[in-house]
């Protein structure tokens, strides 16, 4: 073989290893011959790729193996295997023989061995090599694709880690495609979700959760525009999934997001979001529940010390009740029971309706609050315990006569009554009242609610002792 034959030398893209021209033209001759279509092939690979006829010689020599090595393909093909140039003296032989012998072996073999690049340096690659089999069935010669050793291991690395992420990862792990649907799911996710990995593909994520789809989509939106946020997000969702535990409940998921692109393309070309997530709900949970024991404790801390600043004490009843609305309720009413038989509740002081304002005492020869049987303010004074009651999910309308029928501002929807108790005696009932941009009441709530009501009493109680020992 010669290596200034035109037909086998510049870009290294002659026929197949053992010599063929392979050099017939298309169709009617208008299309590209094979020798150009095998040498714009052989150049577009990412890997790098030399070929060998049956006497060792080199055929082929791509660009990427230029890349490598620096030996370009007028310097490589027509070499007689790789000794003096491409690989040190003392190891070519051993090399060569391993290369060969994957002529007459089945299937690709696969070696790690250094070889030598232009400049002098040396480079690590790993070799897949197989035979190419001629007109008769007999080996022609055989192809070596290689790679750097470090890029091998970065790819293997790459997949293990995608593999290990989509199999046993203790957290959530979503590919989303550019139309905002996954793409894949690990078993975590399609746990979280409540649905199978594969029910899961290309459903909207608005089938998949009642809740925090709006910010969800938000948030991979801009991944997509912009690029991955500074830090992890925290997102609560409500799944629609029947099959989890946690179906219908609010859930916080703490999400991070990555933007992915192809590697395959010169522009950035966006494949989707990588959306990573764990539930951190419990622990959220617990962390707000500190976080509001404390702001009530300080809540009531700090009423107690205004109270204690306060002449009138009936006054300082209502500065407690100042306090005690702040994020907790919209509206707060203090109704006192009168000495008539059956026991009446008389409006003492309430905060405006309409505006936020300080709860004020009303007129002081008030008249009985009209309310039906059932209320949940006489269902407290009768368990003298608390009563929560809601309007639940009626309608806007339904909930404002719901309000309207227990003679509560017409915005009320969730209610809290707590008994006012003082030296084994029931002195009225405080209610709190919430609209419908709060939720209802929890038990948290009526503990808290109970904490107010006794320094609440205490207050109403000294009043009482006031006028009459006045």
């Amino acid at each position: 073989m010669d290596p200034e034959n035109p037909d086998e030398g510049s870009g290294g893209n002659s026929g197949t290893p053992g010599g063929g021209s392979g050099g017939s033209q298309g169709p009617g001759g208008s299309g590209p011959g094979s020798a150009e279509l095998l040498a714009a092939l052989l150049d577009g690979m990412d890997a790098a790729l030399c070929a060998f006829d049956a006497d060792g010689v080199v055929t082929h020599w791509n660009r990427e193996a230029a890349r490598i090595l620096g030996w370009s393909a007028e310097d490589a093909v027509g070499r007689r295997g790789f000794a003096g140039w491409a690989v040190r003296t003392a190891d070519a032989d051993e090399i060569e023989g391993r290369l060969l012998a994957a002529m007459h072996a089945p299937g690709r073999q696969v070696h790690e061995f250094a070889l030598v690049t232009k400049d002098g340096g040396r480079v690590l690659v790993r070799t897949q090599s197989a035979a190419v089999p001629g007109p008769d069935g007999k080996p022609a010669g055989l192809y070596c694709a290689f790679s750097e050793v470090h890029a091998q291991i970065d790819l293997e690395r790459s997949i293990a880690l995608s593999e290990a992420l989509f199999d046993d990862a203790s957290w959530g792990v979503v590919l989303v495609d550019a139309d905002l649907r996954p793409a894949v799911v690990n078993a975590h996710a399609a746990r979280a979700l409540g649905v199978g990995r594969t029910a899961v593909l290309g459903r909207p994520l608005g089938e998949l959760l009642s809740q925090g789809v709006e910010e969800l989509e938000s948030a991979l939106t801009h991944v997509l525009a912009e690029g991955a946020p500074p830090a992890p997000a925290e997102l609560w969702v409500s799944v629609r999934g029947s099959g989890s535990s946690g179906a219908g409940e609010r859930r916080c998921w703490r999400s991070g997001f990555l933007r992915l692109g192809s590697p395959l393309a010169e522009e950035p070309v966006p494949l989707g979001v990588g959306w990573l997530f764990q539930d951190v709900t419990e622990a959220k949970v617990i962390e707000q529940e500190a976080a509001q024991l404390r702001f009530r404790s300080n809540q009531l801390h700090r009423a107690g010390r205004a109270a204690g600043e306060c002449e009138d004490p009936m006054e300082a009843a209502t500065v407690h009740l100042d306090f005690a609305l702040a994020g907790f309720a919209d509206h707060a009413l203090i109704d006192l029971a009168s000495s008539l038989e059956p026991p009446r509740l008389v409006r003492a002081a309430a905060s405006p309706v309409g505006s936020p304002g300080p709860v004020l005492p009303v007129a002081a020869a008030g008249l009985p609050v009209r309310y039906p049987e059932g209320h949940p303010a006489l269902q407290c004074v009768q368990r003298t315990g608390s009563v929560r009651a809601s309007a639940g999910a009626a309608s806007a309308e339904a909930a404002k006569g719901w309000a309207t029928a227990r003679q509560w501002p017409d915005t009320t929807v969730h209610a809290l009554c707590a008994v006012l108790r003082s030296r084994g005696r029931t002195l009225g009932v405080v209610s709190f009242l919430r609209s419908g941009s709060r939720p209802a009441f929890e038990r948290s709530d009526a503990a808290y609610a109970e904490s107010v009501a006794v320094r609440v009493a205490a207050a109403v109680d000294l009043a009482g002792l006031g006028s009459a020992g006045g």
